[in-house]
């Protein structure tokens, strides 16, 4: 038997738009989903090494929720660069003054960390409310928790 392994290629994919609503939704399990329609493993002719994903395009963002304590104790960190420039915002103040970036860093730390990731995450559109620009592009309601893995 000589059966051969299909490997897609980049210009034969055909890339479609979603759109996911997380209002009320938990964070990690979001950005899960979204990091797998981002990767395309929901597709058939997924292959690791080709960006076979899919657009997504993120609303509500400020309606996200975590679960149990998270809300009070989750930080987030970066450095300015200078001596001893860390800095530090709570998800509290992460949700008042950048709700898009919760979404995002959320979905980039469960991407790839190579170019193929970083390729992937361009195709991630968070918005803060309901209003989003990419209606022309007509995205597919995708609805989170029936296409996860298992029911609870």
């Amino acid at each position: 038997m000589n059966a051969k392994t299909y490997m897609a290629r980049s210009n034969e994919i055909d890339k479609n738009w979603y759109l996911v609503d997380v209002a009320g939704k938990p964070l990690g399990r979001v950005a899960s989903q979204i990091a797998h329609i981002l990767r395309g493993k929901h597709k058939p002719e997924f292959t690791p090494h080709v960006d076979t994903g899919d657009f997504v395009v993120v609303i509500n963002a400020e309606k996200v929720v975590l679960t149990g304590k998270k809300a009070a104790q989750k930080k987030y960190y970066w450095h300015t660069g200078y001596a001893g420039g860390i800095k530090q915002r709570s998800f509290v103040e992460m949700i008042e003054k950048k709700p898009e970036q919760v979404i995002y860093l959320a979905v980039k730390r469960m991407l790839p960390q190579n170019s193929l990731g970083r390729a992937m995450l361009k195709k991630l559109k968070v918005y803060r409310g309901s209003d989003h620009p990419h209606e022309a592009q007509k995205p597919v309601e995708w609805n989170l928790m029936e296409h996860r893995g298992k029911e609870e």
